[in-house]
């Protein structure tokens, strides 16, 4: 299974189709039945390409009920302990949807004591991993029942587009689920031959309660990712949602119980960083912490671990990822997947393509084109059908990513297109072009997350390695080149954890993720995941007159 894109050529019809990759897909229909047009026109407009302004649209407002807004500790919904609440937002509107509850350091507390009280007495480690296998299965096919309701409201909570989230972050959520179901009961130890009379065997034992504190770009996918390979292991969890998207983590917390899982294995607590984050990471009974965030915080989780008792930390964190367009690319196929790497999900995405590098032969042919298709991305309310780009998450956000623009326009980059706010409500923003991008300046080195792509113009091979390697980010970067010699030599000299060739995004399952550098310590997803939630354990036994050793 593919995650985010499959790329599918069409040079007849449209050049390079640009798709979401559709995984049993929702019925085809104008309007899913779980959401519903309400004539509320002062609530913003409908589809506009950038260039072009549609007519007036009326507001597509999911009618998926928000039924969980509580801290979910010890198997049951529960109010804060100092019983504040905070409010979630739709970032199309900038208003808000629902009252969450606020997490502090007692909520992490209550919900840490449950964790621990489930792994130390609770039947979850004690389960065969065949048990816990058919527990997470059960939780996969919930998924797929729910699908429309979790689909909605990660779009409503986060501003992207529907389809994306129906069509393939949700289906990809429930594969990564049965992924690691397949994985509970094949984790096993070794026998290791040793010098002299001794049996000596090694046991995987799960780490025991795992924090996890996951972004809001990608709640569900960032959900699995770390739930998944916890629960494999038989660790129980405590999971503090991003604040800005708290609410499909909890409706996930609902479908666990619904599927078996015991009370105290699965802990969800909504709150900030500094308050219930730093809580989680320094609390002296958690065991293993695990965070998907920014650089700049990474770092103070890390201190908070070190600090506290030394736990195990894995950290997925920041990027600037280079897009390298070599000279013999095809012009129009190079500038579509250029622009999906970065425009993708707003351009809210640690590992987006955001540095293109071009070779000078094809470099302003490419910019020229680049330019065009921003023009023609299509933005506006990412309920209505044929939506590319939706808000970004929050007027911190937004405000942030124009400052950046503003930034390239000072240190005199050209701004071919885009660089302004995208109507008059909400969190949008219009698609951004520039070129003539120094390596130098604050664009090309720092992680914008938003929707701006910087163009760099490079002369040879070597060159343009010393510059893609010279970010003190490692995460990921993609190659795009017809010549397998050049592909190989970039993809073995770039200083990054995944590199893409001739693609980008492919996310499957057992693919493992993570950084190089300031990008973070240690994999997600795949075989390579498993190892952070396990304890390796020797046992060693004397032998009395063994046949052989």
């Amino acid at each position: 299974m593919i995650f985010f894109c499959l790329w599918k050529q069409s040079w007849q019809l449209a050049g390079y189709l640009r798709c979401f990759l559709v995984l049993s897909p929702l019925p085809s229909t104008s309007t899913p039945h779980f959401l519903s047009p309400r004539k509320n026109p002062s609530r913003g407009r409908g589809i506009y390409r950038f260039s072009t302004a549609a007519a007036l649209e009326e507001t597509i407002t999911p009618s998926v009920q928000i039924s969980y807004t509580q801290h979910f500790i010890n198997g049951q919904f529960v109010d804060a302990a100092s019983g504040k609440t905070f409010p979630a937002y739709d970032p199309r509107t900038g208003e808000v949807i629902a009252r969450v509850a606020e997490g502090d350091a007692e909520d992490v507390n209550r919900a840490v004591a449950a964790a621990r009280k489930a792994f130390d007495e609770g039947p979850w480690p004690k389960m065969s991993a065949y048990e816990r296998s058919l527990i997470m299965l059960r939780f996969a096919d919930l998924v797929d029942k729910h699908r429309g309701e979790l689909a909605a409201l990660e779009s409503w909570n986060s501003g992207k587009p529907y389809e994306q989230s129906a069509k393939s972050e949700l289906p990809s959520f429930a594969r990564l689920f049965r992924y690691y179901a397949g994985w509970a009961d094949k984790i096993h130890g070794l026998t290791v031959p040793a010098d002299g009379k001794h049996h000596v065997q090694t046991l995987h034992e799960p780490i025991g309660v795992a924090g996890q504190i996951i972004p809001w770009n990608f709640p569900l996918i960032m959900f699995a990712w770390k739930v998944g390979p916890a629960l494999a292991c038989g660790n129980t969890i405590v999971l503090k949602s991003a604040e800005q998207t708290p609410l499909t983590a909890l409706y996930a917390a609902k479908l666990f119980q619904e599927a078996g899982l015991p009370p105290g294995v699965l802990n969800v607590v909504s709150g900030d960083g500094p308050s219930a984050g730093a809580a989680l990471a320094s609390h002296m009974d958690v065991d293993k912490i695990a965070f998907t965030g920014s650089t700049e915080t990474g770092k103070i989780i890390l201190e908070l671990a070190a600090k506290s008792n030394l736990k195990q930390v894995t950290l997925e964190l920041g990027g600037k990822s280079p897009f390298i367009v070599c000279e013999d690319a095809e012009v129009d196929k190079a500038v579509d997947l250029a622009h999906f790497a970065l425009f993708f999900n707003q351009g809210q995405c640690c590992c987006a393509g955001s540095r293109t590098y071009v070779h000078e032969r094809v470099y302003d042919e490419f910019v020229e084109k680049a330019k065009a298709r921003a023009l023609t991305r299509v933005v506006g309310d990412p309920f209505r059908k044929g939506v590319e780009q939706g808000p970004q998450i929050s007027s911190e956000q937004f405000e942030k990513v124009l400052g950046y623009i503003k930034s390239g326009v000072e240190s005199s980059a050209t701004l071919e297109c885009g660089g302004q706010r995208f109507g008059s409500r909400g969190y949008f923003i219009q698609p951004t072009v520039f070129s003539n991008v120094q390596d130098d300046m604050l664009i090309a080195q720092d992680e914008i997350f938003g929707p701006v792509q910087s163009i760099l113009k490079f002369k040879n091979i070597d060159e343009v390695i010393r510059r893609a390697n010279t970010s003190r980010y490692g995460l990921a970067a993609g190659i795009f080149t017809k010549n397998l010699d050049t592909a190989n030599t970039l993809s073995r000299a770039l200083r990054v954890g995944t590199v893409w060739i001739n693609c980008f995004d492919v996310f499957d399952a057992a693919i493992p993720f993570g950084g190089y550098k300031m990008s973070g310590i240690g994999r997600e997803k795949g075989i390579y995941s498993l190892s952070n939630y396990l304890q390796v354990k020797a046992v060693v036994t004397p032998l009395k007159n063994p046949a052989w050793l």
